[in-house]
């Protein structure tokens, strides 16, 4: 997965290691310098870089992974580090965000975590296409929906189970 200091973080990177739409995650790729209030200099390293697919046109993102509690606790020494780093990644034509665990510990991450093992699973190319074309013509269902279309028998909707969820996975449907 790549390196992480916390659980906060570790879960970050399920959520991007598992978006096919980022190409690259750096860890702390740099560091940026910057005058505190009373003029000293100092130095922040960001968490990380995240980049996109080039034919997505997403600018690459610059970013911090805070607990909400620390990011409270911590507001004053922070608030200089990120408006530095909102800086630079601006003179780059890039973004800088702060995640937390709002934004990181949802349902999706819950998603994710499901449909990693689906992820790398070799399918029956055959099935693959049937389920394709029930679920082309139906256009719209759930897995209940889509597996009852698919099979009467539960023996075969039980086994069609894994190829549903390694679509869902590779982003075959939806």
């Amino acid at each position: 997965i790549g390196s992480f200091e916390s659980s906060l973080e570790r879960d970050f990177m399920e959520l991007t290691r598992f978006d096919s739409n980022v190409e690259e995650i750096i860890p702390q790729p740099m560091t940026i310098g910057y005058f505190d209030a009373q003029g000293a200099s100092r130095q922040y390293t960001p968490d990380g870089l995240l980049t996109y697919q080039m034919e997505l046109n997403i600018p690459p993102i610059l970013y911090e992974i805070k607990y909400r509690s620390d990011f409270k606790d911590q507001w004053k020494k922070l608030i200089p580090k990120f408006r530095a780093a909102k800086r630079f990644a601006k003179s780059r034509g890039w973004l800088f965000k702060v995640f937390t665990e709002k934004e990181i510990r949802t349902t999706y991450l819950d998603n994710v975590k499901f449909l990693w093992p689906f992820k790398q699973r070799k399918v029956d190319e055959e099935m693959t296409s049937y389920i394709l074309a029930v679920m082309s013509d139906l256009q719209e269902a759930d897995p209940a929906l889509l597996i009852a279309a698919l099979f009467s028998s539960k023996k075969n909707q039980a086994a069609v189970i894994p190829i549903l969820w390694s679509l869902i996975a590779n982003q075959r449907i939806g």
